[in-house]
């Protein structure tokens, strides 16, 4: 016998022996079944396997799944995906195969997953996050996780989390903040998608996105149903201005009408609002994508027109003033990315104004070095963390923390290719974010993270707090 097995034999032997004696101590009228649970609980588990698989994002497009093993159970997670990525950003593994997938394919990160990863953490305690977490980082070497793929690392890292929450038998919100250091936890408020534009739509507009902001809302059962009656009562709007064709959806469920400005899209915006009755309680917020549309120095509001005249071309300082203006003629709280990912000039200049809440997406990509470049410069007053940006939760909290500090704001956000997993919910309200941005009030993988928070709001109870008006502090 050799000495590992002679001291695994012995610590079965005391454990027997615990929960024999925990049975007789607590009098049970079913022993056998007393001492099976005791064991059960008394052996923390490990990591056994991890599998992962290919499947279909919102978009009809590839992403990897995983399947983390351990002695408690099987725990599932799902890499989301952007239409574009930034060069800052982590790196996602596609085979690059055009006859599948028109190259899109993940076979690649799951080969990865499969073979290299799950080598690498059979026999981890799941709880250790930063533990898992290092040991794929090392094992990639590179410094955006290109080798293993990041869509391969988050997915393993989302379900480990799972995994160590369900070993310490606490929801997983609970389990992040704990990771976190979090004593306190808070229901964020959301920001519903209305109007879609930019790369998420096939309509005109150029900029991405038109949100509504239920800041007026007493608890977050209340903020979706003031999202969702204002989604419909949009779609009447637009309805009666192009018909039914103009109530096309986007990528992420915002409805996606050919508009003739940013203008005409926030005065359906403010209609709906009006119609529903909730007026100051709902606020809005732009995504602007400034990136997408900008050639030089200048930006081409008509980038997306055919036969365009070349008219609308705007300058940095010119965006400013058009900010500016929207800001006092409507009740707009919070802008993405008004500027280019490298114009630092003049995010600078509009932050400094205090006019509303400026929140950082491509000039951050979720970067803890741009993130500090950013917080120095004040370039920005907010973050849009998108998971798969950092790949890991351990960076995830650390990015948050980084911007936490500054006392910036946290938009925990989602992709435009989303799957099924509600897992940015938790982590929203583990992390005490004050903000998400999951997309519309419909489609099933929007809902998803929504729909969650509904359930994480009843298991809170009397503890649970809505952010509302205080989503900024």
């Amino acid at each position: 016998m050799s000495v590992q097995e002679y001291l695994d034999k012995h610590l079965l032997s005391r454990k027997i022996e615990d929960a024999v004696n925990a049975a007789v101590r607590s009098k049970t009228s079913d022993p056998v079944l007393f001492i099976s649970n005791h064991m059960k609980k008394s052996v923390p588990s490990v990591i056994t396997k991890v599998k992962a698989r290919q499947i279909l994002d919102s978009r009809g497009i590839p992403s990897i799944e995983v399947d983390l093993h351990t002695n408690k159970g099987v725990f599932r997670a799902s890499a989301p995906s952007g239409a574009s990525s930034g060069m800052y950003e982590a790196i996602e593994l596609r085979d690059g195969e055009k006859g599948t997938y028109l190259g899109n394919g993940v076979t690649r990160a799951v080969k990865n997953v499969n073979e290299k990863i799950s080598e690498a953490l059979i026999g981890m305690d799941p709880t250790l996050q930063g533990q898992i977490d290092q040991a794929m980082i090392d094992l990639d070497k590179t410094e955006k996780k290109g080798e293993l793929g990041v869509n391969a690392i988050l997915a393993v890292s989302m379900a480990a989390c799972k995994a160590g929450a369900a070993e310490k038998e606490v929801p997983l919100y609970k389990h992040i903040a704990d990771l976190a250091g979090k004593t306190s936890h808070s229901i964020p408020l959301p920001a519903f998608t209305l109007i879609s534009g930019g790369k998420h739509a096939g309509n005109n507009l150029a900029i991405q996105g038109i949100m509504v902001l239920p800041v007026g809302a007493r608890k977050f059962e209340e903020a979706l149903q003031m999202g969702s009656e204002t989604y419909h009562h949009l779609k009447a709007v637009i309805t009666e201005k192009y018909g039914s064709h103009g109530c096309n959806v986007g990528e992420d469920g915002g409805f996606a009408p050919n508009l003739s400005s940013l203008k005409e899209g926030l005065e359906f915006v403010r209609e709906a609002i009006e119609r529903t009755g909730y007026n100051e309680k709902l606020k809005i917020a732009i995504d602007i994508a400034a990136t997408e549309f900008c050639i030089g120095t200048k930006y081409d509001l008509d980038y997306k027109t055919p036969n365009k005249s070349g008219q609308n071309f705007k300058s940095g300082e010119d965006l400013i003033e058009m900010y500016k203006e929207l800001c006092k003629a409507y009740p707009i709280i919070s802008i993405e990315d008004p500027f280019d990912k490298e114009d630092w000039v003049h995010s600078k200049h509009f932050t400094s104004l205090g006019i509303c809440q400026v929140v950082g997406d491509d000039i951050l990509t979720s970067n803890a070095k741009r993130i500090e470049r950013a917080v120095q410069e004040a370039a920005c007053n907010a973050l849009s963390l998108k998971v798969n940006q950092v790949g890991t939760i351990t960076e995830i909290i650390e990015a948050v923390k980084l911007a936490k500090d500054a006392n910036w704001g946290v938009v925990i956000s989602q992709r435009c290719g989303e799957s099924e997993d509600s897992f940015i919910a938790d982590l929203a309200v583990g992390l005490a974010a004050g903000q998400i941005k999951a997309g519309a009030p419909c489609r099933g993988e929007r809902l998803a993270k929504y729909n969650q928070l509904l359930r994480i709001e009843e298991d809170l109870g009397d503890q649970s707090v809505y952010v509302g008006d205080d989503w900024r502090d």
